[in-house]
């Protein structure tokens, strides 16, 4: 279940802008007319938006894409999924089933958690000055949770909803930075812009947080992996569990 990155770049625009701001709007715009947009050039879209060319270019630019060429690429390939968790008429059904689905992903991960992994991290957490939290989408909701955790906990960490804020704080990091990386399928460096930053993700401590799969990139030093269903509706429930974890062991440590 790999996002693509168009969900990615633009709802994280539109969660770190202004309401009211160019990018903020044309964001807005692009998600709201995806089926009807598609074929149409920079100029129409530019006139849609109400806004210069210009500013269609710079939209690109800001939110990590390389042009308006590789926007056009993603309105044309992306395509939305969004998995339903029942088929029942009845609404209490609906509710029964929704809550079974994720009390058993939270049992999953209370089942194949390891816990020394967990407390490892809290080590590394306490030891470390620059720590830095990210995720995409869902898990970067995730993300931040565990950053509002560790504050009242007394450990000030770094976080960005934006997709470009990520990668340019990831860009920056060398031996003195630790960073935690929730990505419920183990996919969040293998998007194309963070792939570029190979070289750079040798320096920082990696601690990647992710439902079980077969490999993973030599730049990260450890994973904590657990069991899951690979479904949407486990996703966040999941990764917030952990999140809640690590902030648990966290505060026993101190």
């Amino acid at each position: 279940m790999l996002y693509g990155k168009l969900p990615i770049v633009f709802l994280s625009t539109l969660a770190s802008e202004k309401k009211d701001s160019t990018n903020s709007q044309i964001a807005t715009y692009l998600l709201n007319h995806l089926d009807d947009i598609k074929d149409i050039g920079i100029q129409e879209i530019a006139k849609e938006c109400s806004v210069a060319m210009s500013s269609i270019s710079r939209f690109c630019k800001e939110i990590g894409l390389n042009d308006f060429n590789e926007l056009r690429e993603l309105l044309i390939s992306t395509k939305m999924n969004f998995e339903q968790y029942s088929s029942s008429s009845k609404a209490k059904n609906r509710l029964e089933e929704y809550s079974l689905k994720v009390k058993e992903s939270i049992t999953m991960v209370e089942k194949s958690i390891d816990m020394q992994q967990i407390d490892a991290l809290c080590k590394e957490i306490q030891k470390y000055q620059q720590v830095g939290i990210f995720g995409l989408l869902k898990a970067g909701a995730v993300a931040f949770n565990l950053q509002s955790d560790l504050l009242m906990l007394g450990k000030q960490t770094y976080s960005h909803i934006s997709y470009k804020q990520q990668l340019q704080y990831i860009s920056s990091t060398n031996e003195d930075d630790l960073l935690i990386i929730f990505s419920y399928t183990g996919c969040y460096f293998d998007y194309p812009d963070i792939r570029t930053l190979k070289n750079k993700l040798k320096k920082p401590q990696i601690w990647l947080i992710s439902s079980k799969k077969e490999s993973y990139s030599d730049f990260i030093d450890h994973v904590i992996t657990f069991d899951s269903k690979q479904d949407q509706n486990s996703h966040p429930y999941q990764l917030q569990f952990i999140a809640s974890l690590i902030a648990q062991e966290y505060a026993r440590r101190i």
